[in-house]
């Protein structure tokens, strides 16, 4: 049978000419071979996409949140599409009287709730641009947003309210309006009276609409107007703002949408979601654009990780969106559970998902591959996750095959990995349902893209491919009516990354024979050892993630070194009980200090390095245990979780310097 093909070609590759790498074709979706699906008429803004929603599903739940009586998480609480529009109205109208008006920047500050979807569409309304600040991005980053961008007002949870006034006198030139989404208190209000100030709890903002005499009218706003502008976290130097227009956000929802059609899988009213990755994120934030196109159900978390999977039961989300970092929490989990379950659960399980991968893999949609072991075996798994859930989406980072496949069995749902930038407006990248050969890869590119890889000469990748042994690979280039403006008041960065209408997001693709791209190094994270061999890094930790005792691992090598050494924040639990087994006594502080345990550790690194069959130099040869997860506290981290590498050198190098010190 021949091998379906997601991409067709649209130009020819191109040699390497005078000093310039050697360029790959230009590929796009065989869907829109013919040329991109044009918008719709009469659909000019994501103000359009929520109109013409509540004119058309007034009465459907829009927005949940959980009831909280006596200090308990109730049942989840609903807003239809009428009600959230007249309360945006209000709001807008609020910010009119303000003097607040189209082009002004508005910045949004809290966790996932329904008064952020109410601030955003309010922006959206009224034509300003939505600058949303990262729930971790903490007041250094903040106070840069708020007077790189001249943000005049804020809308905050009650949380944060005491994280802006901390920007004060700093940023007093340009705020002038700060508004809770729940209460404020009187120590707050003197504090604002004193910075020239006004600031608001959100009854006392709503109630400012009724002062304003006659409906305002709302501006004409255009495809090219700006709708977000999204500061991405940038693993170095300071946050850069993304600039994305109403056309950006609207050509990705036409291009998701044309491809959920081409395989009967479009979202439904019917359909729920699960909100809890930050709306600030570009990946949330085009999945709601989504789901409020569509008039379906948008349900909140209560922001405690400990208790995600609790809302989750409750909600009995469709689709869930997550980053690989609580795929492998799950994972993990189930994996423990089913371990635990003795002998005969354990067989069990194995004989179902063996038969089942085997008939996936033979080409079976998933619900036809086991539908007996899907009732009396994964279906636990399924209500674990509430019982409706259809469809996973993974993004932000890759997601490792093995746990991929594995939840692609497991979880009676499709399992789908993607691949976007705050720059590309998320997702350029899906891959197919019921494709079992893409796990590992992020899919073809949607039909709203061209792509093409470009040559890395100094990295070895060869855009041009030269045989089934080396397919073509390179740095990816993609262009499109989704792509990014530029970088807010920063041509020169704006520069580097778009040139002739191509943005380089500086990631190294491979393309797959039937078209799909498989994401497999970073042009950047690439360090030479004293012997010249050359070391990509992310590659070595996503491998080394893999060991059960290990929750994350930071690897670091440098060219006057000949080894690698490495930092990991083992597995409380897996620890724990091997400790037990093993007679190693004391707290989970005292057990990472073991040399014992160190040497467990290792070893554990060395085999899979061995089964992994990486070369010599790739072994990691000193580890260190912190028993500290890594975080943005110690600003070790972004708020999408990428490691900041020159933060953990200055962090840990004393550390550094001890392993290889003690190693030689």
């Amino acid at each position: 049978m021949a091998m379906k093909k997601y991409v067709v070609e649209i130009e020819k590759a191109k040699e390497a000419k005078g000093g310039r790498p050697s360029v790959g074709p230009v590929y796009r979706n065989v869907l829109a071979k013919d040329g991109f699906r044009p918008l719709k008429d009469g659909v000019n803004s994501c103000w359009d996409v929520f109109r013409l929603s509540v004119e058309k599903y007034p009465n459907n739940q829009m927005l949940g949140q959980r009831e909280i009586i006596d200090g308990k998480a109730g049942k989840y609480v609903w807003l239809t599409y009428k009600e959230v529009y007249d309360t945006v109205l209000n709001v807008g109208e609020s910010i009119y009287s303000r003097g607040i008006k189209k082009g002004a920047r508005c910045g949004i500050y809290g966790i996932n709730c329904t008064n952020w979807v109410v601030s955003m569409q309010a922006c959206n309304a009224h034509g300003l641009h939505c600058v949303p600040l990262y729930d971790t991005l903490g007041a250094g980053a903040v106070k840069y947003i708020i007077c790189h961008a001249e943000v005049s007002i804020i809308f905050a949870e009650a949380t944060k309210i005491s994280e802006v006034l901390k920007t004060f006198p700093d940023t007093e030139k340009y705020l002038k309006t700060l508004v809770s989404f729940s209460t404020i208190t009187n120590e707050q209000k003197l504090l604002a009276e004193k910075c020239g100030l006004e600031i608001y709890s959100w009854e006392e903002f709503l109630h400012l609409s009724k002062e304003v005499e006659d409906r305002v009218e709302l501006p004409l706003k255009t495809r090219s107007d700006i709708c977000t502008i999204m500061y991405t976290s940038g693993t170095t130097g300071e946050p850069k703002g993304v600039i994305l227009t109403n056309e950006s956000i609207l050509s990705m929802l036409s291009g998701v949408n044309h491809h959920l059609d081409s395989m009967s899988e479009e979202f439904q009213v019917s359909d729920v979601f699960f909100s809890y990755l930050p709306l600030a994120h570009i990946f949330d934030r085009v999945i709601e654009e989504l789901f409020i196109s569509t008039g379906a159900s948008i349900g909140f978390w209560r922001g405690d990780i400990k208790l995600l999977i609790d809302d989750v039961k409750e909600l009995k989300p469709t689709v869930f969106c997550a980053v690989p970092r609580v795929l492998d929490r799950i994972y993990s989990g189930l994996l423990e559970k089913i371990s635990s379950g003795g002998f005969l659960k354990h067989t069990l399980f194995n004989i179902a998902y063996t038969y089942k991968l085997h008939n996936m893999i033979r080409g079976y949609k998933h619900e036809e591959a086991a539908p007996r072991f899907d009732k009396i075996i994964f279906s636990k798994v399924k209500e674990g996750l509430g019982g409706k859930m259809r469809l996973i989406l993974s993004g932000a980072a890759p997601l490792s095959p093995s746990v991929e496949t594995f939840l692609r069995v497991v979880t009676c749902a499709h399992v789908l990995q993607g691949y976007g930038l705050t720059e590309t407006c998320a997702g350029s990248f899906v891959a197919q349902p019921n494709e079992l050969s893409m796990s590992g890869t992020v899919g073809p590119p949607l039909p709203n893209v061209d792509v093409c890889l470009v040559s890395v000469p100094e990295m070895g990748y060869d855009a041009l491919g030269m045989g089934p042994t080396t397919p073509p690979r390179g740095e990816i280039l993609l262009r499109g009516n989704s792509l990014f403006s530029g970088y807010y008041k920063r041509q020169d960065l704006t520069k580097e990354v778009l040139v002739d209408g191509w943005f380089h997001t500086g990631d190294i693709g491979e393309w797959q024979p039937d078209g799909s791209m498989k994401i497999i190094d970073r042009k950047k994270n690439i360090f030479k050892l004293s012997q010249g061999e050359y070391v990509s890094v992310e590659n070595l930790e996503s491998i080394f993630s893999l060991v059960p005792s290990i929750d994350s691992i930071w690897v670091y090598g440098n060219s006057f070194e000949s080894f690698l050494v490495a930092v990991v924040n083992p597995n409380k639990e897996s620890l724990e009980q091997w400790a037990v087994e093993n007679g190693v006594d004391g707290d989970f502080c005292t057990i990472c200090e073991n040399p014992k345990t160190n040497a467990y550790i290792l070893g554990d690194l060395t085999n899979i390095a061995k089964q992994k069959k990486l070369k010599g130099f790739e072994f990691v040869k000193a580890v260190h245990l912190d028993p500290v997860p890594f975080d943005m506290d110690r600003d070790l981290l972004t708020p999408t979780f990428k490691k900041k590498r020159a933060q953990f050198l200055k962090y840990y190098q004393n550390v550094v310097d001890g392993m290889y010190k003690s190693s030689r």
